[in-house]
């Protein structure tokens, strides 16, 4: 995958940080509730693009720099400015994210409100470490309008059927101990603990073999649609490129040495 420049948005509206493989990208924009304006997305795609690239990165963290707010959503007020086309990056969809096609797992740490677009991209992630505080919601059709990032479509995925269609009609928002008891979110700490728990979580993944986690993932991944055969052809094609893989001898091989294993990636 080709690597360009980080664009000048990075730093600013979005941080980014790379550390013992894990990526931190930190939403910052406290004056607008981290709402997702044109920066925001531009920032987004490039790290989406630069994550799935470097190989030093095994997982990231996708967080805000504001405490009690993980993201508003779409930024009214540039919409509002003609400005809407910004937030719809032509290849990775609403905030440079949604519809992105991601090799490697991300995990949003959610402090506060993630509501419209902040939830949908919580949602294109593949596990949620929330707040005690955290509450999600979908309350587009409260303004004559619906969840088109994903929202509808993902959610039905994440919680019970009932529930699901019940939050997206309704447009009220869901806690974080009903996100929990029904799998939404993978934890629920205090605040406090939020950024040490999410960077805990990735480093027990960023700790593991690079080749088996991008297949593990794209295989749970395909299991949301396709049928049993077609996954089994997809495991034993993606079980040969795993066990003949260098990083298979490597990991026993550690075992028995009683060493931390020396991922290759191939």
């Amino acid at each position: 995958m080709t690597r360009t420049p980080a664009p000048a948005e990075i730093g600013d509206v979005v941080r980014f940080d790379v550390s013992a493989g894990i990526a931190s990208v930190t939403l910052n924009r406290p004056q607008s509730r981290n709402a997702i304006n044109g920066a925001v997305t531009r920032a987004l795609a490039w790290i989406v693009s630069e994550v799935d690239a470097n190989p030093d990165i095994a997982v990231a963290v996708l967080a805000s720099a504001t405490p009690g707010m993980f993201c508003a959503g779409a930024d009214l007020a540039e919409i509002a400015r003609g400005g809407g086309a910004d937030l719809v990056h032509p290849r990775n969809g609403f905030g440079g994210f949604v519809r992105a096609h991601r090799s490697k797992p991300w995990i949003a740490a959610v402090d506060g409100a993630a509501m419209g677009g902040g939830f949908e991209l919580a949602l294109a992630c593949e596990m949620i470490v929330a707040s005690d505080r955290a509450q999600f919601g979908l309350p587009e059709v409260k303004r004559g309008l619906m969840a088109m990032a994903g929202g509808a479509i993902r959610l039905p995925r994440r919680l019970p059927r009932a529930l699901a269609i019940e939050a997206l009609l309704t447009g009220d928002p869901i806690a974080a101990d009903l996100a929990a008891a029904h799998g939404l979110v993978n934890r629920v700490v205090d605040s406090s603990a939020l950024e040490e728990t999410a960077m805990a979580l990735a480093g027990r993944i960023a700790r593991n073999a690079p080749l088996a986690l991008r297949e593990s993932l794209q295989l749970a991944r395909a299991a949301d649609g396709a049928d049993d055969a077609a996954l089994w052809q997809a495991n034993d094609a993606a079980m040969m490129r795993v066990a003949t893989s260098a990083d298979a001898r490597e990991g026993p091989l550690a075992f028995m040495e009683k060493r931390e294993p020396r991922w290759s990636g191939t």
